[in-house]
């Protein structure tokens, strides 16, 4: 299915590598911060996740970076049909290159995670899903540098590299702030966690998530977690 419809809007995945996924509407419908004005969204891909963050945050200006030149122009197609496409920008650039005398009090990022792993034979689903040794590094370095001092970063990310990302933080001024274990049932452990980071140390937040209660069937917080977004519910 290439056309993804949602409540308020609607995602063309054409050329898009990486097609909306789970770990992509649950940051964008968890990541949360109190009256941000201006968010960036980091590797928008079909720019799914700033559509929603720009549902959830009526006065927000989103911007979206993407490096894949096909999802970019996706993405903004996208923005440009949705009836919030007057607060969403996207930018054809990697992160590693964006610069912007903007601060952003939210970031969110879906990020690539498999660092020295076997690279994908679709080199654009690569770029998508593989991250390069250093990656992490860079990518907390610059979150640090666009969040404004009291703005939370939040990505979500297999379990190690969540790990690694939280040490990382640490070498450029931010904390973790919260945590959260996602888990397929309540009879496995977590297999992704969301993370958020800021530059005011505070007590840890620590919770659990589940997707599924029975076999396809989400349990009650996943339904009310997306009921403003997904048709079905």
């Amino acid at each position: 299915m290439s056309v993804f419809k949602f409540k308020q809007f609607e995602v063309d995945q054409t050329g898009c590598a990486m097609k909306i996924n789970t770990d992509g509407v649950l940051i964008a419908a968890m990541a949360n911060q109190r009256d941000p004005k201006k968010i960036l969204d980091i590797g928008t891909g079909t720019g799914v996740i700033a559509l929603m963050l720009a549902q959830r945050f009526p006065d927000a200006k989103i911007h979206a970076v993407e490096i894949d030149e096909q999802a970019a122009k996706t993405a903004e197609r996208n923005f440009q049909q949705s009836p919030f496409h007057h607060r969403l920008t996207i930018g054809n650039i990697a992160i590693e290159n964006y610069n912007s005398p903007d601060r952003f009090e939210l970031i969110v990022s879906n990020p690539p995670f498999f660092v020295n792993d076997l690279k994908n034979e679709e080199i654009r689903k690569g770029i998508a899903r593989h991250a390069e040794d250093g990656f992490f590094n860079m990518l907390v370095k610059k979150i640090s540098e666009l969040l404004t001092a009291d703005g939370q970063a939040w990505l979500i990310l297999p379990i190690k590299q969540a790990d690694e990302v939280v040490v990382e933080a640490g070498y450029y001024g931010m904390e973790l702030l919260e945590k959260i274990h996602i888990h397929s049932d309540r009879s496995k452990a977590a297999f992704r966690q969301i993370i958020s980071l800021g530059k005011n140390k505070t007590a840890i937040q620590e919770s659990d998530f589940y997707l599924y209660e029975d076999l396809k069937v989400h349990t009650a917080e996943y339904k009310i977690l997306l009921k403003d977004f997904f048709l079905a519910y």
